[in-house]
């Protein structure tokens, strides 16, 4: 049974179920390299089915998600949503009517998929699957948020549990919950697409000149530099309320940007960040809590775009009523595919697994093809007989290194897979990285990657690594904030990686590494690319960053970089630490 999950919307991209087996998974980004692409992904189908050795025509199930409206007119005319994508970029100038548009924009959203929109959905995918080979197969056309709630539930390792996901909008709802118990979902309630905390937070970035859709985890970044307002003292707080598992919104999505507007106005941008993220947690919160009353099931999964904000689902995971939380690592529409393709295995009786402990689920490259691309890119190819060793001997000494190996990782994190490393305890390395390379807003932390055994070590509130993807915030204990000053929020939290000690692997010897030469078995881990273009997936790629980027080595395959002339690593004297 072959299930090819399909997404062609914000982040579009495909996955690949082999007899109910995770084979590949992948968005088009990393091939069209425009940040979250919004085409038909046609190249990450052809990926998926190389990666398994098939042809299209060995493909027995197409699962697509979402069919309402506003989705089935961007499958009918692309051009509505390509400008769309271009003015939320910043690529175009929005024009005359864009307020008008943006207006019709979110009504349209808010309308639920009806017998007219599945039917035009599933004409404009037939068409389009034709073309790729596939219309032999069968199409199955996914909701919107049970593909969400699918991917978390299947994935999560939980054999019953609570599945809540908190999206911007899909298939008229913005909110479900779901009771998963002997391998089926349960839907117990749901909020309307016209009551919804993603849209909300969309509003929120957008009134600070940020891109929605991409950049509200600098709006939670920005919060933790405002002078903190109680509660009681913030007007958010009463746009937005949980009732009984339903978000209630004061004013319809689509009307609320107006009313957010005239509170911003009154307050610093830090401030009103300040209280959007208060609303994003408290909402949360509450929307946990009732959805463990409904299905009495104490451990939860967590999907939907809202849910990567990590300082919210951290709130949750130390909730009395909570056990324990898993989110998925691809909780976005991107990772839309995953779940469309389990809830069509499943329907059709294929048992599956979704084991996601290793996220390098896209192409890898051979010692062969990684020494064409650097001879092909003028570089000097050397070979080193123990990377993670070298790699360490550069770090420890305060240099920056791009690090490429195995399979592209699967979701918006880089994993130790096309990672930018540096040691996490010197600040001014991590000024330089902020700066040159990465060239991103001043305030938002980088994050760590480290062993399994340092968690309960270094974290005040460690409760396990169920989430070893970079899903979930942490307390770093006020006594090691030192050793980890690079990769810290000012709130003293930080956003880690989870590599276990067994893992055999090139990285987990560098955290090792990392253990004996500075005291924690923890480096600072950025992904590799440009601000804002995809994270790389191809050595070609990689080279073009070392390339633009200024940093100091690249560790690719078996060879490692270190070209003449290149300016050298801040020293470790130099780097000033978190005081």
């Amino acid at each position: 049974m072959n299930v090819l999950g399909v997404w062609d919307g914000h982040d579009s991209g495909a996955a690949l179920l082999v007899d109910g087996l995770l084979r590949c998974a992948l968005n088009e980004e990393r091939f069209t390299r425009r940040k979250l692409e919004i085409r038909f992904p046609s190249r990450s189908i052809a990926a998926c089915l190389s990666s398994a050795g098939l042809e299209p025509g060995h493909v027995d199930v197409v699962a697509v998600s979402t069919s309402d409206p506003a989705k089935t007119l961007g499958r009918w005319w692309p051009a509505s949503k390509e400008r769309h994508y271009a003015v939320r970029r910043r690529a175009v100038r929005p024009g005359a009517l864009a307020s008008l548009t943006r207006a019709a924009k979110y009504r349209i959203t808010e309308w639920s998929p009806g017998r007219i929109s599945t039917a035009l959905s599933r004409m404009a995918l037939r068409r389009e699957l034709a073309n790729h080979g596939l219309a032999h197969a069968r199409l199955q056309i996914v909701d919107h948020h049970e593909a969400h709630a699918a991917a978390a539930a299947w994935a999560s390792g939980f054999d019953a549990c609570t599945v809540i996901t908190i999206d911007g909008l899909g298939d008229g709802l913005s909110a479900t919950i779901s009771a998963f118990r002997d391998g089926a979902l349960e839907r117990v309630a749901a909020s309307p697409a016209r009551s919804s905390l993603g849209v909300f937070f969309e509003h929120v970035t957008s009134l600070l000149n940020m891109r929605e859709l991409e950049d509200e985890g600098k709006v939670m970044a920005l919060a933790d530099y405002a002078a903190p307002i109680p509660d009681a003292a913030n007007p958010l707080l009463a746009l937005v309320d949980v009732r009984d598992g339903v978000i209630v919104t004061t004013r319809p999505g689509h009307a609320l940007k107006g009313t957010l507007a005239a509170i911003q106005w009154q307050y610093a941008n830090e401030q009103f960040a300040y209280m959007a993220q208060r609303v994003v947690e408290r909402v949360s919160c509450a929307l946990a809590r009732d959805a463990v009353r409904l299905t009495g099931l104490p451990r939860v999964a967590l999907s939907g775009g809202v849910v990567s904000n990590v300082k919210a689902t951290r709130h949750v995971r130390l909730m009395r009523d909570i056990e324990d939380v898993y989110v998925f690592p691809h909780m976005g529409d991107g990772g839309l595919p995953v779940g469309a393709a389990t809830v069509a295995a499943v329907g059709l009786g294929s048992p599956v697994k979704l084991d996601l402990a290793d996220l390098g689920l896209g192409p890898a490259y051979d010692d062969e093809a990684i020494l064409t691309a650097i001879r092909d890119a003028g570089f000097e190819p050397t070979r080193v007989a123990d990377p993670a060793g070298r790699v360490a001997d550069l770090l420890e000494s305060g240099r920056i290194v791009l690090w490429f190996q195995g399979g592209m990782e699967y979701g918006p994190r880089a994993l130790g897979h096309r990672s930018v490393l540096a040691r996490p305890d010197l600040v001014g390395v991590r000024d330089r990285l902020n700066l040159v390379l990465k060239r991103r807003v001043w305030y938002q932390p980088f994050c760590p990657s480290m062993l399994e055994s340092e968690g309960p070590r270094l974290l005040a509130d460690w409760t396990g690594s169920r989430n070893r993807a970079m899903t979930m915030a942490y307390e770093v204990l006020p006594e090691h904030r030192d050793r980890l000053a690079g990769v810290i929020s000012v709130d003293g939290t930080c956003r880690p990686q989870f590599v276990a000690d067994g893992e055999r692997s090139a990285f987990a010897a560098v955290l090792h590494q990392a253990r004996r030469r500075w005291g924690a078995g923890v480096v600072l881990n950025t992904s590799m690319n440009i601000h804002g273009e995809p994270l790389v997936c191809s050595p070609a790629e990689a080279l073009d960053v070392f390339r633009r980027s200024g940093a100091d080595a690249l560790a690719i395959g078996g060879y490692c970089l270190e070209p003449a002339g290149r300016v050298a690593g801040l020293a470790v004297a130099q780097g000033t630490t978190h005081s």
